[in-house]
């Protein structure tokens, strides 16, 4: 069972990376939105889809709402590209993620320059 949803989760994943470059909303478009992580519930009832913003989490959580308006649009081609008998709800979640990744990219980059520099 575990493989399934694994194979389930990746596959909506893939497609809503998909629909979100398809998205005409300025919420989702202008915000350089990327989905971190998807989860899956084992009765395929809920799908937490984690979403971070290139520009910081005040836009990633701009960019969740237009994506909770476009749910249900979203999870009906959802439906149709991977023929799911049950689609799951889809729950829009934002993170810092990526600015927390380039922050701390950031410092290292800052310490190898102190490295070099003594």
């Amino acid at each position: 069972m575990s493989y399934r949803i694994d194979r389930i989760t990746e596959d909506i994943r893939r497609e809503i990376m998909a629909i979100l470059r398809e998205l005409k909303d300025p919420r989702v478009s202008g915000n350089f939105l990327s989905v971190v992580r998807v989860e899956v519930t084992n009765d395929l009832s809920y799908c937490t889809v984690y979403v971070s913003s290139l520009k910081g989490l005040a836009e990633a959580e701009s960019g969740v709402a237009g994506l909770r308006s476009a749910g249900g649009y979203m999870r009906g081609e959802i439906g149709k590209r991977l023929r799911l008998r049950h689609v799951p709800e889809l729950i829009f979640k934002a993170t810092d993620s990526i600015e927390y990744a380039a922050n701390i990219q950031r410092i290292l980059n800052d310490l190898k320059k102190e490295e070099k520099g003594e």
